[in-house]
């Protein structure tokens, strides 16, 4: 079963990642299906699904203290070897595992394609069966059964999910060449191509299912969150995806944190916090990461494949199973500010030694419950890695599965240069990858965040306050977008949930959530409930009713839409940071050298001069230029607008220009008042925003001016 590691060559003081780089190649095609149309398939197969609760992993979790609490919740199967398709002594095969799934009433089941030629190639815990050379075997023996038993009739009624190939392409990226933790396992197989060629077999076959639905796993933050790997990672995905037959509408979405420790959300420590005037980027934990959680990852990673040509309405799925970090270690405010490390160190929920630990590590606890829809872009919390799982032995142990000894799942090593050359943090005595560990299900158990059994820590009783201020912020031909203040709790609101006309729409952790899919010129009616680590949920908010437009609109005749996040949580600095994106939403591409953002503020002095930057840019920050502008006459909410335009690009339909990270300040460096400023919201992941404007040759293509 899968391991998962991290670390990143950004600084010469960074011990290596993981593998490396992009591989070439084609495959005969002819026993490949053609593909299923994609209209037959559902945008977020999450939604409306019954997925299966795997009985083999259920009873061994059932049978630990406490474990009956979460052994009904789903996990995914691993086939992670070919006698797995047909079932061992130990557990039963593929097509065993479907016919239980409709003797509960399940219609979704979640898959783990796992056993591609030279498997893990930077790890040894989880080495597969097939060698580096073996990709006809891959496809004949592995893949193309696997496709046959889901092409079976019999189980047409059931959604397939299907995780393609953990700790493959990621590797790829970053462990090939060139880095301390490079091996030349991952260079053999960056010069085979066989992982790539393995991915696009399988994306293709398993895709050309109507019931299918394949994520490609991308790794985590603390693998690919750095600004050189983010976009090179994307590419690597689009190559994959387009080899051996293989399109990029084969590809439902993407898993991130798959089997390994990284939290969903950071709640005390943000990318953008500094501390005196440091940025926590430099702190030796975040070591100049672009993210320090999974959430904002696996959206800063959407943007970059869409902007790569993947499909806008592309979801991301994110393994909660042990990424909870609870238990009286858990801190419960930020760290000290005396200096950057000590902030984050105190702060930081993952406390693990190194981000590049991935094997049994001690004290960690499960994370968030599978859930549907909870977070802007995010089509689901899963178990991909079943709880109590081992990740791979703590000593050399004989085994026929291929499964080697990896001195990371050691408790004694003193670690390697993908971990810093720190020790492991690896719990004691742990059996071979996949096999059942008692003592890990027990820990994760008791340091469950949010707690097991609703207790929330025994006492807590109290239901968050109700949502105020739900509002419409803005409406398409198929979404509506909302925006709320946050509730108040005695321990703390962990999430909302949004309801349409009475039944819930999704979930998300911010104040701000776009329902997608509606139809043209028709009413909604909206409210949302705020909900504790205790799982207690407040009363509903006072609805709002809106309704979409009759076509495409919103977007102005080029279909461009504005959207932006708040990067700076405090109103009072002397800085600003909006977050701003555009979204091309109409049918054809757009020239970026005539478009314009404008983003409303009030400078408080009229006199002021200004001086602007961009820190980050997915498409480059050599493509954008920022500028100040003071307005002729004042308007409510601003008297100057940042200007953001583009000296080149074109943006496809479809597409994003992904993550642009824009700053200003006074030269004076007084302080700014956001409080009244037009276009400030305070929602922290990319939604529509009407109140940032976009012009095409000076016309407004997109928003409300104030």
């Amino acid at each position: 079963m899968s391991s998962r590691r991290a670390a990143h060559p950004y600084a010469p003081r960074r011990a290596a990642v993981l593998a490396a780089a992009a591989l070439l190649g084609a495959l005969s095609l002819s026993a490949v299906p053609q593909p299923a149309s994609a209209a037959a398939k559902l945008d977020n197969p999450y939604v409306g699904a019954k997925p299966y609760v795997n009985p083999d992993w259920s009873a061994k979790a059932a049978a630990e203290p406490g474990g009956s609490a979460v052994s009904d919740q789903p996990t995914f199967v691993w086939l992670d070897r070919i006698a797995a398709i047909s079932g061992t002594s130990q557990a039963r095969g593929l097509k065993a595992h479907l016919d239980a799934a409709k003797a509960q009433g399940a219609n979704l089941v979640q898959l783990v394609i796992y056993d591609l030629p030279g498997r893990d190639c930077a790890a040894l815990a989880s080495n597969g069966e097939l060698g580096a050379d073996d990709l006809g075997r891959y496809q004949s023996d592995y893949i193309d059964p696997i496709a046959a038993v889901l092409a079976d009739p019999a189980y047409a009624s059931l959604r397939i999910v299907n995780l393609i190939e953990p700790d493959s392409l990621p590797n790829l990226v970053t462990n090939a060449g060139g880095t301390a933790g490079s091996t030349p396992q991952c260079a053999t197989m960056k010069a085979n191509g066989n992982y790539e060629k393995g991915v696009g077999y399988a994306l293709h076959k398993l895709g050309a299912l109507p019931n299918a639905y394949n994520y490609l796993d991308a790794g985590h933050h603390g693998w690919l969150g750095w600004d050189s790997n983010l976009v090179p990672s994307a590419q690597e995905f689009k190559k994959a995806a387009t080899t051996s037959g293989a399109t990029v509408s084969d590809v439902t979405g993407f898993i991130v944190n798959t089997a390994n420790y990284s939290p969903t959300r950071e709640p005390y420590v943000k990318i953008t916090d500094t501390v005196n005037g440091t940025t926590v980027r430099q702190s030796k934990w975040i070591d100049w990461n672009q993210y320090d959680d999974e959430t904002t990852f696996a959206q800063g990673l959407r943007s970059a494949l869409v902007a790569q040509g993947f499909d806008s309405g592309i979801g991301m799925l994110i393994d909660t199973s042990r990424n909870g970090w609870g238990g009286s270690a858990r801190p419960t405010g930020p760290g000290p500010s005396t200096s950057v490390d000590a902030y984050v160190d105190g702060g930081r929920t993952d406390r693990r030694i190194h981000a590049g630990n991935w094997c049994n590590q001690s004290g960690a606890g499960l994370g968030e419950r599978p859930a549907t829809a909870p977070d802007t872009g995010i089509d689901a919390y899963v178990w991909a890695k079943p709880p109590g799982e081992s990740d791979g032995a703590s000593r050399p142990l004989d085994n026929d599965e291929g499964k080697g000894f990896d001195r990371m799942c050691d408790p004694t090593y003193a670690g390697n240069g993908r971990n810093g050359n720190n020790p492991t943090g690896a719990l004691p005595d742990s059996p071979l990858a996949g096999h059942w560990f008692s003592a890990a299900f027990r820990q994760l158990l008791a340091n469950a965040y949010p707690p097991v059994g609703g207790s929330g820590g025994g006492s807590d009783t109290q239901a968050p306050a109700a949502p105020t201020g739900l509002t419409v912020s803005a409406t398409t031909a198929d979404s509506v977008s909302l925006t709320w203040r946050a509730s108040t709790d005695d321990t703390g609101v962990t999430g909302y949930d949004v309801y349409r006309a009475g039944t819930k729409a999704g979930s998300v952790t911010g104040t701000s959530y776009t329902d997608t899919g509606l139809a043209a010129a028709t009413a909604y009616t909206y409210t949302v409930k705020a909900r504790d680590a205790a799982g207690n949920v407040s009363a509903a908010s006072a609805a709002v009713s809106a309704t979409t437009t009759a076509s495409g609109g919103g977007g102005g005749p080029t279909g461009l839409r504005a959207q932006y996040k708040n990067n700076d949580s405090s109103a009072g600095d002397n800085q600003m940071r909006p977050g701003i994106q555009l979204v091309n939403s109409g049918s054809g591409a757009v020239d970026l050298s005539r478009v314009t953002v404008r983003y409303w503020f009030t400078g408080e002095s009229t006199s002021a001069a200004y001086q602007t930057w961009c820190d980050y840019a997915q498409p480059g920050c050599s493509t954008v230029r920022t500028a100040v502008t003071t307005l002729p006459v004042a308007r409510t909410g601003a008297d100057h607008t940042l200007d953001v335009t583009f000296t080149s690009g074109s943006l496809a339909a479809g597409a994003s220009t992904g993550d642009l990270q824009l700053r200003l300040a006074k030269a004076d460096w007084s302080n700014f008042d956001e409080t009244d400023d037009y276009s400030r919201g305070t929602g922290t992941s990319y939604a529509d925003a009407p109140k940032v404007t976009v012009y095409v040759n000076g016309t407004l293509a997109w928003g409300v001016e104030p």
